[in-house]
């Protein structure tokens, strides 16, 4: 059975992943992200811990169907923390930098704006 959207916890810089909890029934299940599978999910490096949060909802179907896909691979236990890796991210045969590749544009509208957030966070920053 499929899981279902829970809550976010947000960005863990100690562990360079992002946390959230899904449910199965009624049981919560701890569920996280790296921060180089989301990179490489959203087709981009080096996102700032900062815009973490904008990038996990704009990538959280894709997210939690991983994390969903991943829990019914394997027997159900109580407390068991669902772990994404980039080795866990399915990657495409076309790349995101090539429309012509699928026919259609690729949604840059996301990937530009964590860019933007990243940059102008950056750029404050360093004032």
């Amino acid at each position: 059975m499929p899981l279902t959207r829970d809550r976010i916890i947000g960005h863990d810089n100690e562990r360079l992943a992002f946390r959230f909890t899904m449910l199965n029934a009624a049981d919560t299940v701890e569920c996280q992200i790296s921060d180089a599978a989301m990179d490489e999910l959203a087709g981009t490096k080096g996102t700032e811990s900062m815009a973490r949060q904008a990038q996990f909802l704009a990538l959280r179907d894709a997210v939690e169907g991983i994390a969903s896909d991943m829990f019914d691979r394997v027997p159900v236990v109580k407390g068991r923390v669902i772990r994404i890796f980039t080795k866990h991210v399915q990657k495409s045969p076309s790349s995101l930098a090539d429309p012509s590749a699928t026919g259609s544009e690729p949604d840059t509208d996301n990937t530009v704006s964590l860019r933007v957030i990243a940059e102008t966070r950056s750029a404050s920053a360093a004032q």
